[in-house]
């Protein structure tokens, strides 16, 4: 009796889980979850509070409040280059597609500015010009790579 009520969900519930289980994971998938999840709980609450870490502040894409996320990269006259690790997956990424305009604390002064996504950019070149310990972190956590141009006001 009791089987007989399981049956219907028992059909619609088991299939789609071994779909799931069967579809290969995409590259990097693993790495992703588990760097940000990191970043998220750890090394960003703690980076964000430090007077010296630049911080970039986006517009959430669905709530509309403002995110800060600890970045690094090099400023060069009145632009300011950084590289996501995870490209497109990156929820700043994200924030910045949506709404580009964006602040930048850099050295404890926050500049407004417009950010552009850089895909045809010569990424080994722009880790060069960075930071070598920041780029070296970028290298061995990254798996999708993506140069990001902020123009400063």
């Amino acid at each position: 009796m009791l089987w007989s009520l399981a049956v219907p969900v028992h059909r619609r519930v088991i299939p789609a889980r071994m779909r799931r289980v069967a579809r290969p994971t995409p590259p990097g998938d693993r790495q992703h979850r588990l760097v940000t999840s990191v970043q998220r709980k750890l090394i960003n609450p703690a980076l964000s509070r430090l007077p010296s870490q630049t911080l970039l502040e986006t517009t959430g894409r669905t709530s509309g409040l403002p995110r800060r996320t600890p970045i690094s990269g090099r400023r060069t006259g009145d632009r300011f280059w950084l590289v996501s690790e995870f490209g497109l997956r990156s929820h700043y990424v994200r924030n910045i597609q949506a709404d580009p305009h964006v602040r930048l604390r850099l050295h404890g002064h926050w500049h407004h500015g417009v950010a552009r996504l850089v895909p045809e950019d010569d990424i080994r070149a722009r880790l060069k010009s960075l930071p070598r310990m920041d780029s070296a972190v970028i290298r061995t956590v990254g798996t999708d790579l993506l140069s990001i141009r902020i123009d400063l006001d």
